[in-house]
């Protein structure tokens, strides 16, 4: 009687102690989206395309666009609140993920009855002798030679350097963008062959690489909704 009774107490004893012993499943933890994507953009930019396929695909979360200046790029990424940013390059690249997105060609911007609008594209020799304005936001750092530097202050933005073009003095090079964004009908203007071009790209800083950010980098990289990350 008493073998038959340790059989019988042997396997509950052994059955206590695989409960105990037994490693806990935990939920898979997940990322939620955030409520608001802040999207940073520099003059010029034109993200139209990829806040509409935002919208599309990410409903849940509100995209907010919010200007930012070019000078100030960098600062505005690390220190506003922004969750990624288009931005000119070059930029300190320190901290950040950048993906170089597009190129823009430079661009002469002049008075409409200027003689360079007789030819449809311009070369940096066709300058020469040329009042050269340069904004205090100028995003190309052109050196032109055979230019002739302005005698007035530079403008404090390049809106009020085309506003200057416009009454008949001097020239600005700008890329195509910003001349379209401040494009008016007494000034007219011109691509540059040999000129420089301003690559527009995405950054954010590299510890915020959240799911967000992820998504969005998927909507400018061409993804669609069903594609998986590469």
């Amino acid at each position: 009687m008493a073998k038959s009774g340790g059989s019988r107490g042997r396997p509950r004893r052994l059955a206590a102690k695989k409960r105990k012993t037994a490693p806990a499943t935990l939920p898979p933890v997940s990322e939620p989206m955030p409520a608001v994507f802040v999207l940073g953009a520099i003059p010029g930019a034109t993200p139209g395309g990829w806040i509409d396929a935002w919208k599309e695909r990410m409903p849940q979360t509100e995209l907010e666009l919010r200007p930012i200046a070019a000078s100030t790029q960098r600062s505005a990424l690390l220190d506003e609140g922004l969750d990624a940013a288009l931005v000119r390059l070059p930029i300190d690249r320190s901290g950040l993920s950048v993906i170089a997105l597009y190129d823009e060609t430079a661009v002469v911007v002049t008075s409409a009855d200027s003689h360079l609008t007789t030819v449809d594209e311009l070369d940096l020799e066709d300058l020469a002798g040329e009042v050269l304005i340069v904004p205090q936001d100028d995003v190309l750092a052109l050196t032109v030679p055979g230019t002739v530097a302005a005698s007035f202050s530079p403008p404090g933005d390049t809106e009020q350097a085309i506003a200057t073009v416009a009454a008949g003095v001097g020239i600005v090079i700008v890329p195509m963008s910003l001349a379209r964004l401040h494009r008016r009908k007494d000034t007219a203007y011109r691509p540059l062959r040999d000129g420089p071009v301003s690559t527009v790209a995405l950054a954010w800083p590299t510890e915020q690489t959240t799911l967000a950010v992820e998504a969005f980098v998927g909507i400018v990289r061409g993804r669609t909704a069903n594609s998986s990350r590469s």
